[in-house]
């Protein structure tokens, strides 16, 4: 079991959408775009096993042994440029990663077999999905590196947290004015719902709540 964590609990208790509010008031672009999961109930919470992929030299390099390495509770994080036609990732790291305790897998690219990851319930979020393999198209170029996942910079240890509206990195060296921005969006969201069930209007609870400004930049 994953030591206790808890800036990753803290992340976890929080949206996608709250984070990416106290991202853009804090000035981070910590938004990975265009990064989905594969089934809208995929949730995840981690520190970042990041893996860097690149075109395939000749001879053709492998697409990496790095599995059995990666700690349970760890996000695996694989930049493969955003390319759509070279999986990197299929059922049978899905089983493994689900065997280890894994958090889940992002990746800027494609996966395939998707049925196995619906099945067990292990969390995959990616750009697309299609059946190619990426063997002989492309390699593994680094493992615990600063990679790019939709336009997003993810340092190895930095905090992902994933929903069904995609994916968001926190960075280490700002996770916790960025986790307490973010628990403040979700409380006076929270109060904003609660004034509006007591009757109140939903234009009067945004004013005095400062909705319209909560992700702005102090």
């Amino acid at each position: 079991m994953p030591d206790r964590d808890s800036a990753v609990e803290r992340a976890s208790n929080l949206d996608t959408s709250n984070i990416s509010d106290a991202l853009d008031r804090l000035g981070i672009a910590g938004q990975c775009l265009g990064i989905k999961p594969r089934d809208p109930r995929f949730r995840l919470a981690g520190r970042a096993f990041t893996l860097l992929y690149g075109p395939a030299g000749k001879p053709a390099g492998t697409v990496g042994e790095f599995i059995d390495d990666i700690p349970p509770g760890r996000v695996i994080t694989i930049d493969n440029g955003g390319r759509e036609n070279a999986t990197v990732w299929g059922d049978i790291l899905t089983e493994v990663a689900h065997l280890r305790g894994i958090a889940g897998t992002v990746i800027d690219g494609s996966c395939r077999d998707t049925a196995l990851c619906l099945e067990l319930g292990y969390p995959v979020f990616s750009r697309s999905y299609s059946m190619r393999t990426g063997k002989d198209r492309v390699q593994l170029e680094g493992t615990d590196v600063i990679v790019n996942i939709g336009d997003a910079r993810v340092a190895p240890g930095d905090i992902l947290r994933g929903d069904a509206d995609g994916v968001v990195v926190i960075p280490r060296q700002h996770e916790l004015e960025v986790l307490q921005a973010a628990e403040e969006v979700f409380a006076k969201e929270e109060a904003i719902r609660k004034a509006v069930r007591a009757g109140k209007r939903l234009d009067e609870a945004r004013k005095e709540l400062g909705y319209h400004h909560l992700q702005t930049k102090r």
